[in-house]
């Protein structure tokens, strides 16, 4: 059986298989955490758990946006690039 540890503060520790025959540890449960929680902390009482992350760390989690500068400066070494090569082919410079 899948058992899901918490700690004194009942934050997710990690999950172990044990026995059908052995106990259940105190400090476990044999709910599994849903997934797509950052920090899971579960709630003995309604035996779930829930997300304890703020949304600020969420966001800090999230990968950041390529500064628009930078894409601008991509855009237009591709346009010098490209005009480079229609002109080789072209046989020539101007």
């Amino acid at each position: 059986m899948h058992v899901y540890y918490y700690d004194e503060n009942f934050m997710y520790m990690g999950e172990d298989i044990i026995s059908e025959y052995d106990e259940m540890p105190e400090n476990a449960t044999d709910v599994r955490p849903k997934k797509g929680l950052y920090l899971p902390e579960y709630d003995a009482d309604k035996r779930e758990w829930f997300e304890s992350a703020s949304e600020e760390y969420i966001e800090s989690l999230q990968p950041k946006p390529q500064p628009a500068a930078d894409v601008t400066m991509l855009k237009k070494q591709v346009a010098m690039l490209t005009h480079q090569v229609a002109q080789l082919q072209r046989g020539g410079t101007s």
